[in-house]
């Protein structure tokens, strides 16, 4: 059970910084600042730091598709979520208790249900695409780049549909904690979680159909 617990630790400190990182930088973003930059280099760290612990997952979706690839169990899939979306609240807390005094004026950013659900889809295909390849497969196994080339794919996902076709979270944990802090409006945020479970669903199958001896 200890064990257990520590994996579960870990995926709630690295998406509590995620989600933390995203809020400051989304928030409170100083002129100069680039946020993609920010919250791609955020997961990088996190996932170089707890992914030989518990997989380095930080996203409900992502522990969806290593569950179905076969490099999470089953029985650790409930409380990887319970995790995630904790440390994301979390988070979102901690930023509003920070934040205390500051003058912060936000109005939810409305998008189009078509862009946004294939933006989310396709970038979180994306994401759960390179975590199995990079992370899990055996060809690549005892590689040292799978964190550099996880938070990149986050950070180009953001560059590339974050902000204009969808809020660019790519992760059920992070839309949660987005809705929590009124960025998007609260029936979005069921769509993009949605939309990032079927990402990482199809990237789950993709995978086992291309990498059949796995």
């Amino acid at each position: 059970m200890t064990e257990y617990l520590k994996k579960y630790l870990v995926e709630l400190v690295g998406t509590f910084f995620l989600v933390l990182t995203i809020a400051c930088t989304a928030l409170l973003g100083a002129d100069g600042v680039i946020a993609p930059l920010a919250i791609g280099s955020a997961l990088m760290v996190m996932v170089y730091a707890g992914g030989h612990i518990s997989g380095g997952h930080y996203n409900p979706a992502v522990s969806l598709a290593a569950a179905i690839r076969g490099a999470l169990e089953w029985k650790h899939f409930i409380p990887y979520v319970i995790a995630q979306v904790l440390g994301g609240i979390i988070a979102v807390y901690v930023f509003k208790f920070m934040a205390a005094g500051t003058i912060l004026v936000v109005e939810p950013t409305e998008f189009s249900l078509k862009g946004l659900l294939i933006a989310e889809f396709l970038f979180t295909y994306a994401l759960c695409y390179v975590v199995l390849n990079t992370a899990t497969a055996k060809g690549t196994a005892g590689n040292s780049f799978y964190g550099l080339a996880i938070g990149f794919t986050v950070l180009v996902g953001a560059f590339a549909v974050g902000g204009s076709l969808c809020a660019g979270a790519f992760n059920p944990a992070v839309a949660v904690s987005i809705g929590a802090l009124f960025l998007i409006p609260c029936k979005l945020v069921c769509y993009t979680i949605l939309a990032n479970l079927i990402g990482g669903l199809c990237a789950a199958l993709t995978f086992k159909f291309v990498n059949t001896e796995e």
